[in-house]
């Protein structure tokens, strides 16, 4: 297999290498490249020559989404960075897995392993379709863990599995713990139904974002409509329209 290293700190370049060849001496480093303009340069004509790219995502002249926007983006990358907040952006562009740093032969070969699952079809070539609805299914289910909140001149790491709901009121978000304290969070309710476990979470209406643990009960609304009680209790009340309700109840069943 042949594999492009796109990293701009040379150790870090020299330690995946090396991580690399002792995992799997079938791999070869065909180049590493420090920078997006090198990468955009190089990708345009020699990615056929790549079976999969290794990324950093933040590189020295930008980001590394930057790349793709320049070359079309036809092979799959493992994505490598200091930052968990690309991940839904970085599966967006052919990627195949997200390492958090510091890693280590154990994160590479899983990478190596899942990369080796996804491409192995009845032709032997990748059914990027395919591929990418299992990475999207996969990311959705498992979920992020945490948002960092500031909260009294402090930053605090808010666990998700102790959020009962996410709301949306006058523009702002915020996020209500089981305990009922209440924080503002830095993304629209968009960006968190995308980040969070489709199986814990469910995006009612506009308004909430709800945790299947905080449900106490469901009662029946006007118009086959429903209302959702929580805990703790929100201020307004929590309404799933008749068009979603079946959806909803097949999701609580789960």
């Amino acid at each position: 297999m042949n594999v492009v290293i796109i990293e701009d700190e040379p150790l870090i370049s020299e330690n995946l290498k090396s991580i690399l060849t002792e995992i799997d001496d079938s791999i070869s480093v065909l180049k590493t490249i420090s920078s997006v303009k090198e990468s955009v340069a190089w990708l345009k004509e020699n990615q056929s020559k790549c079976d999969f790219l290794m990324v950093d995502i933040h590189l020295a002249d930008g980001y590394a989404f930057e790349i793709f926007k320049e070359v079309e983006s036809n092979t799959p990358i493992i994505f490598i960075t200091s930052y968990d907040k690309y991940a839904l952006e970085a599966f967006s562009v052919q990627g195949v897995d997200y390492i958090l740093k510091p890693f280590d032969k154990i994160k590479i070969k899983k990478s190596l392993d899942k990369f080796k699952s996804l491409t192995k079809t009845s032709s032997n070539t990748l059914d990027y379709e395919s591929f990418l609805k299992i990475l999207n299914s996969k990311t959705s289910s498992e979920g992020r863990k945490s948002f960092l909140v500031y909260y009294q001149e402090k930053l605090i790491p808010l666990a998700v599995n102790s959020i009962s709901f996410f709301y949306k009121k006058n523009q702002i978000t915020y996020a209500t713990k089981t305990n009922n304290k209440t924080y503002v969070i830095d993304h629209t309710l968009d960006e968190i139904q995308g980040e969070l476990s489709s199986v814990d979470f469910y995006r009612a209406n506009r308004q909430f974002i709800i945790q299947r643990s905080a449900i106490e009960n469901i009662t029946f609304y006007f118009n086959g409509r429903l209302i959702v009680n929580i805990l703790p209790k929100p201020d307004d009340k929590i309404i799933v329209s008749k068009a979603k309700a079946t959806e909803f109840k097949k999701w609580l069943a789960i």
